[in-house]
């Protein structure tokens, strides 16, 4: 069952906007959206956001139904989402990309590893070998020299079902492969850091912002063979290879503008204001060639 998250929200003195903001969608991004609503709450103060961590599975689901015009979600939509409403509106849903983020790979803040392959880390978490390993690995002993610590089986942390980073991950790092039926599952990504933070022997993956002083977030070996460890920078520039968008999907036909409290809403998240409070958040803010609020306009 999703979280039911409300802020009453409206920034200076500007000329009066109310109403009731609907979001339904990823539980990655409910402390974002919240933030945001506060953000607009000190400008519109007869604004009400209700946003619903269901996770981003549950995002297009309710634009569908047409109980939500916003889904936040933390991976794109799928092409079988993407047509289920398009079969109900016939127009497709705007997408928004509104902030960057991350999929890390992490392991115990003492962990001597020093890098991954994405091939190495499908033949970690999969069982289909998709990304062209050979063997699976799930033994520390198969990364580290024996006589370093950590050893014996890795223990594996990821995400639930419902959850976009799940989706991502699999798509991303498991060639869209099948995960293993051993991985503890964890409804967000906070319970991952702290379970790996926990066991010397665990490695799992998490969203950016959720890295905290107990774990080690693992640099990831590109295509050229380096090792990019993931930063701001390398997140904005997409270099890191699972750098990722964070998307709001929007029920708006074409030719149409959004009331004025939704437009509020998208204006504040492309400013510099909304910007700074996705850095704030813990995620990585859009490079400023593409802050531009693109539902002003029919």
């Amino acid at each position: 069952m999703g979280v039911l998250l409300c802020s009453t929200v409206a920034w200076g003195q500007p000329a009066p906007v109310s109403g009731t903001l609907g979001a339904v969608g990823s539980d990655t991004m409910a402390g974002l959206m919240l933030r945001w609503g506060e953000a607009l709450n000190h400008r519109y103060p007869d604004i009400t956001l209700q946003f619903q961590a269901g996770g981003s599975a549950s995002a297009p689901t309710a634009l569908v139904a047409g109980t939500t015009r916003f889904g936040p979600m933390s991976r794109p939509m799928t092409d079988t989402e993407r047509q289920q409403f398009i079969e109900r509106y016939g127009y497709p849903p705007r997408e928004l990309s509104v902030a960057l983020d991350a999929l890390l790979l992490v392991v115990h803040r003492h962990n001597p590893l020093a890098s991954l392959t994405l091939e190495q880390a499908d033949a970690i978490f999969s069982t289909t070998l998709a990304c062209g390993g050979q063997q699976p690995i799930r033994r520390w002993e198969e990364l580290l020299p024996v006589a370093q610590w950590p050893y014996g089986k890795i223990a594996l942390h990821g995400r639930n079902l419902a959850s976009g980073t799940h989706g991502l991950f699999l798509d991303r790092a498991l060639c869209n492969g099948q995960f293993r039926r051993d991985i503890s599952e964890h409804p967000g990504s906070s319970a991952v850091i702290a379970a790996v933070g926990e066991s010397p022997n665990a490695m799992g993956y998490a969203g950016y912002n959720h890295v905290n002083a107990m774990v080690r977030a693992l640099p990831l070996i590109d295509e050229a063979g380096r090792a990019i460890r993931p930063t701001v920078s390398t997140i904005q520039d997409g270099t890191y290879p699972l750098s990722r968008n964070l998307y709001l999907y929007v029920n708006l036909p074409p030719g149409e503008t959004l009331p004025p409290a939704e437009q509020a809403f998208i204006e504040l998240i492309f400013s510099d204001e909304g910007q700074q409070i996705v850095r704030a958040a813990g995620f990585v803010p859009l490079p400023q060639a593409l802050r531009q609020p693109p539902l002003l306009a029919p």
